[in-house]
């Protein structure tokens, strides 16, 4: 099981509206169905995503992140053509990414590490 977080390139928040976070979060759920994974808590927030995510033991961090940031660009791209107004050479998400094992953290104190960037990033939304 890993924590996994990445961004959107030059940390631009192009999923500030809550249909972009949705249709992205509904494109990382298929994407890792299709590959054999699971999310167990997934945070999409305007400009990166935290994942806690299951994957079968032989598939690397590295490969599981490269697998959901590549086919949800291509999906979101698909879907919503104007974003490539904003990166016309279709590199939607930031080469950086973090990642970790949860086998040193108990799972649940991930869990709620993810639902609570989840809720501060609503809540600036409507303070703002």
């Amino acid at each position: 099981m890993f924590h996994l977080v990445w961004q959107t390139k030059y940390r631009y928040k192009m999923l500030r509206q809550e249909k972009y976070r949705a249709v992205m979060a509904r494109i990382l759920v298929d994407v890792a169905k299709r590959h054999q994974m699971e999310f167990f808590e997934l945070g999409v927030m305007p400009d990166h995503v935290h994942a806690l995510v299951s994957c079968r033991p032989d598939m690397s961090q590295a490969k599981a992140l490269n697998l959901l940031k590549g086919a949800s660009a291509h999906e979101l791209f698909k879907e919503y053509p104007q974003m490539r107004l904003r990166y016309p050479k279709g590199h939607f998400w930031s080469p950086g990414k973090a990642g970790r094992t949860v086998g040193d953290v108990d799972q649940e104190t991930v869990a709620e590490y993810v639902r609570r960037q989840a809720q501060q990033t609503s809540l600036k939304k409507f303070m703002a």
